[in-house]
């Protein structure tokens, strides 16, 4: 059977090495890695034994060479390693199995023709029992409400205007700056309408940003949205305007720093406290505008922005549907520990403090998966070491809502043009 498989994949790499425009498979690359767990799904229950078929080839030929590999748990240091042989471009390499619930990544280096080619693969062992290790506190629902309380005293306030580099025949499109507290704090937005959109008629789609300080050009990747009677909000967390220029913003990056260091030590100072108050602020303005419908409310994102959709629909319960792919700041903390796999931002161990444990457990996504009441689609990928698949499990392991999945073996930290089409039809089949 894993012969079988092989020989598949093998054809399938050849065909697509010959598809249009001669692009290859990955894109442009001289080398194609293939392996294969022997479960289908990559999973096996804890105490059972992996292992993964390896293929290597470079211009579409099976390579022979000496192929080393290291093995260890998710993030961490590698427990085992050694050579095999490549005969024939292929070996199978026996990965042995977890006492508890986690997953395992096998690491794979290959030098060829005077180059070092590298590959990685990793198979979870009952990832549906992974548990994070940060912990609820007591008061957090409490805190959230008083924060939220106190945030409404402040009214919306916004300045709006026609951005007519990404408006269309089709897509109205505004800059937006929404205030956010008395403290000035703000945050921007493009705010895409479909044109001609009628009062009552569009469901809105809040897309908060993947880390960094940057623009937020994906704002214009996806206007097939708006297309679909759907109107969205892309925004920034920071306060900049996204019209800057490449160079403001390099020089601006430099000089913020690690914004998700910031205030680490205090609840209340944190960096993200008005990020995440900015999620319900967003919806006020969202559901403010003639043309939403009355009833639908969605949060999608990626990465830091798949943390801040999941976070926003736990803080507002007008949020009825909830896409996040990969989220990012789950199980934070677990750096603190050795041997746990951590989330990003990756915190260094000595930024951990006992004061900063306390202060992420108010802001880690895992404690707000639990009060999500919208239907909830996930998305990861098992080799993603950005955002690693323990710590989504961690996150869908907790969600008590209604909820759907779309686990992607093989990739990293993306999502394919298509799984992205799909997520918006995922909304337009369960809008009400």
């Amino acid at each position: 059977m894993k012969r079988q498989l092989l020989s598949f994949f093998l054809l399938v790499a050849a065909a697509l090495i010959m598809v249009a425009k001669a692009e290859n498979y990955p894109y442009r690359s001289d080398a194609l890695w293939v392996t294969v767990p022997n479960h289908a799904d990559w999973n096996y229950r804890v105490g059972q034994q992996a292992e993964v078929e390896v293929m290597f080839l470079k211009y579409g030929v099976p390579r022979d060479g000496e192929l080393e590999y290291a093995i260890g748990t998710d993030l961490l240091e590698a427990d085992q390693q050694g050579t095999v042989q490549l005969r024939d471009g292929r070996c199978t390499i026996k990965m042995g199995t977890a006492k508890k619930p986690c997953f395992r990544d096998l690491r794979l280096k290959l030098r060829i023709d005077g180059q070092t080619y590298s590959h990685h693969v990793k198979v979870g062992f009952s990832p549906e029992l992974i548990k994070p290790f940060t912990q609820l506190p007591k008061d957090f629902q409490q805190y959230w409400q008083q924060a939220k309380d106190e945030a409404k005293k402040y009214p919306l306030k916004y300045t709006i205007e026609p951005y007519l580099p990404f408006t269309n025949e089709q897509v109205e499109t505004f800059l937006v700056k929404l205030n956010l507290d008395s403290r000035h704090h703000s945050l921007y937005g493009y705010l895409m309408k479909p044109r001609g959109a009628k009062p009552g008629s569009c469901p809105v789609v809040l897309t908060p940003p993947g880390a960094g300080v940057k623009t937020i050009m994906q704002a214009f990747e996806r206007t097939y949205f708006q297309e679909k009677g759907v109107i969205r909000l892309v925004t920034e967390i920071h306060g900049l305007n996204p019209t800057l220029d490449d160079a403001t913003f390099s020089d601006l990056r430099h000089a913020f720093g690690n914004y998700l260091e910031m205030g680490l030590e205090s609840r209340d100072e944190y960096y993200m406290r008005r990020v995440y108050l900015g999620l319900v602020r967003c919806i006020d303005l969202l559901t403010s505008l003639p043309e939403w419908d009355g009833r639908n409310v969605a949060t999608l994102g990626g990465s830091q922005g798949g943390a801040l959709a999941l976070v926003g629909a736990a803080l507002d319960e007008r949020v009825t549907l909830c896409v996040a792919n990969h989220p990012a700041l789950s199980d934070m903390a677990a750096a603190s520990q050795p041997g746990l796999t951590h989330g990003y931002p990756h915190f260094r161990r000595e930024l951990l403090t006992p004061a900063a444990i306390q202060t992420l457990a108010y802001y880690d996504v895992v404690n707000f998966a639990p009060f999500i009441k919208a239907k909830t689609y996930m998305t990861w990928g098992y080799n993603d070491n950005t955002c690693p698949p323990t710590t989504s499990y961690a996150v869908w392991n907790l969600l008590k809502c209604q909820k759907e999945s779309l686990v992607t073996p093989i990739n990293e930290h993306w999502t394919s043009d298509t799984t992205n089409r799909q997520q918006l039809e995922w909304l337009l089949k369960n809008f009400k």
